[in-house]
């Protein structure tokens, strides 16, 4: 199997995910179901030309990374859903796992990050009162890529608090290795937490 062929494959999974991301894996099973392992390298490497060509972006831990800086898994999304107005063009848009595309997916990116904090139980408050009053909003316009999105963000305060309780710093891992769990119970992050999951 050519390089070629290998970068026509990545670029038509992806073009049909929209939004959404693709593990390497996915691909290399697609081309070669029975014996896809030896196609990883080669499915990195077409993600690695593909995105010098701003084809591709590449996430590692929901981060942007270069594909030849990255240690273990990554996931791939076609670079041109960057440029996509999702109110406009609603068909273009994929659900995905759990929070993906909150840092993309435009206008909504753009409405509905400043309405999100959870530094502190008051914050948190404010800002699930009104994610969901946009969430409200978005259903009455019969917007559901909104609805979707501010669902998103419900959750990923959800998520994000409670990493603060379950990592010291709120960081999952330090230069690749994961991190201690904290000496105490950050208790404003928990209520933070428990906020956004009623909502959510």
């Amino acid at each position: 199997m050519t390089s070629k062929q290998i970068e026509k494959a990545v670029l038509a999974l992806l073009a049909d995910r929209g939004t959404a991301t693709a593990c390497p894996s996915e691909i290399a099973r697609a081309l070669r179901p029975d014996d896809w392992r030896p196609l990883m390298q080669p499915v990195r490497a077409a993600a690695a030309r593909l995105q010098g060509q701003g084809k591709v972006d590449v996430f590692q831990r929901g981060r942007p990374v270069r594909t030849q800086d990255a240690r273990g898994p990554i996931r791939l999304r076609a670079a041109n859903v960057r440029d996509v107005d999702y109110r406009r063009e609603p068909h273009r848009y994929r659900i995905g796992r759990g929070e993906e595309g909150v840092l993309t997916v435009q206008p909504y990116k753009g409405e509905l990050l400043p309405l999100w904090r959870f530094a502190t139980p008051a914050r948190a408050k404010a800002s699930t009162a009104a994610l969901w009053k946009r969430f409200l909003e978005y259903g009455r316009s019969g917007d559901f890529v909104g609805m979707d999105m501010a669902r998103k963000y419900l959750q990923m305060g959800f998520t994000r608090s409670r990493r603060y309780v379950n990592h010291r710093g709120g960081r999952k891992f330090v230069n690749g290795a994961p991190t201690a769990p904290p000496r105490s119970t950050d208790a404003g992050k928990a209520e933070s937490a428990e906020l956004f999951r009623t909502y959510w």
